[in-house]
């Protein structure tokens, strides 16, 4: 069976309602897809005009077609029934028969509402003689493959002028600034809800999300975002060289060793400890081997480990995100924090946080985030439509 692309978009009102992490746990947790990209889209009346024709013209049951109709008017216009930010975040997967795996997860358009399934547990209906009274569906998906390519080709068109990093979309006091957050690669080296889970702890800081990109970082990449621990690991890290050296030479001669001696012995070799404990990072990051895969081609090439990387913006963004996501070391973080929680070593700890704004700009701009850059999405997108 051919591998497809499916998309489903994370309505304004969930991600105002800090849903976005249950159902994107849901999704990860129980689906059989691989998750593709994400792309955060602030939609204007033209992306929402387009939006309507499809749907229009779509196989959705004409009991659910009009409610939905009024409700994509009414919701996701820059000036919206609600008054709020139309943020809607963007999810596609691949796989093979995509569409309908996908399809089921979400659960169908139907005036009855069910629990097993993301717009049963998520979404709202009140129906009164037949006919919805409220509706909020927390996901939208296409009603059937050619709508689905429909919506796909509709989201690869507008993916730059209405989508990327959606700062504007969101009406904030001046001294607002956007962070990081990049999720690790552990968290998607199988089949988990903690994606999600961790992306909800993180929205209980009441914060904005404004971008969101998967990421496959390459060997320069990792190298470009984490250097500055290269300097920081040299001495911050000696300590581990003396307890080696020290452990090492317990009982091997029959005179005293000082602490002084295995300062002095540390001394030569906390370079390269260091360079090695850096590599360590690199590696999980980026999934390839520093020491093996050093042709320029191989350096620049995406890793193969998965990263979802999330802007937030607000004021005290960068601390705010910090806090709870908890210190470095799993094992000093507060209970209730994302690293306590989720973390198991100094490098499997959850998540990556920017330690200010300005750094925040530089991590951006390394992994592709700073808003410029044209949209992986639509690339992949265009071509599964062209058949390729």
């Amino acid at each position: 069976m051919a591998i497809e692309i499916a998309h489903t978009l994370i309505t304004p009102y969930s991600l105002l309602k800090s849903r976005t992490g249950g159902i994107i746990g849901r999704l990860l947790a129980w689906g059989e897809l691989e998750l593709a990209g994400a792309r955060i889209y602030a939609p204007d009346d033209a992306f929402v005009d387009a939006y309507l024709k499809v749907v229009g013209a779509s196989s959705l049951d004409p009991a659910m077609k009009a409610p939905l109709e009024k409700y994509l008017d009414e919701n996701l216009r820059p000036a919206n029934r609600m008054g709020i930010s139309n943020r809607t975040l963007a999810l596609f997967f691949r796989g093979e028969n995509a569409f309908a795996k996908l399809h089921n997860v979400l659960g169908p358009l139907e005036l009855k509402l069910r629990g097993d399934n993301i717009r049963g547990t998520y979404g709202d209906m009140v129906v009164v003689d037949g006919k919805v009274q409220y509706f909020e569906p927390a996901v939208l998906g296409a009603a059937d493959a050619a709508t689905e390519r429909a919506v796909l080709a509709l989201l690869a068109e507008r993916a730059e002028s209405c989508g990327g990093v959606v700062e504007h979309a969101v009406k904030l006091p001046p001294e607002a600034e956007t962070t990081l957050v990049m999720l690790k690669p552990d968290l998607f080296a199988k089949r988990s809800s903690r994606p999600g889970n961790i992306i909800d702890m993180f929205s209980r800081t009441g914060l904005y999300m404004v971008g969101a990109r998967l990421v496959h970082m390459s060997l320069d990449q990792a190298n470009e975002f984490y250097g500055p621990l290269r300097q920081i690991f040299v001495n911050r890290l000696k300590f581990l060289v003396e307890r080696k050296l020290r452990e090492g030479l317990k009982g091997a001669f029959q005179f005293e060793v000082t602490d002084a001696d295995i300062a002095a012995m540390a001394e030569p070799l906390k370079d390269k400890n260091a360079e090695w404990e850096f590599n360590q990072i690199v590696s999980f990051m980026t999934g390839r081997d520093p020491y093996k895969e050093v042709s320029a081609p191989a350096r620049k090439a995406p890793g193969r480990s998965t990263c979802l990387a999330l802007l937030y913006r607000g004021v005290d963004a960068v601390n705010k995100i910090r806090e709870r996501l908890g210190p470095t070391n799993p094992k000093e973080a507060a209970g209730g924090t994302v690293r306590s929680d989720y973390g198991s070593d100094l490098m499997r700890n959850g998540a990556h946080a920017s330690d200010s704004a300005a750094n925040a700009v530089r991590e951006r701009k390394i992994i592709g985030l700073s808003g410029t850059e044209p949209s992986a999405e639509a690339a992949m997108i265009r071509e599964f439509l062209a058949g390729r």
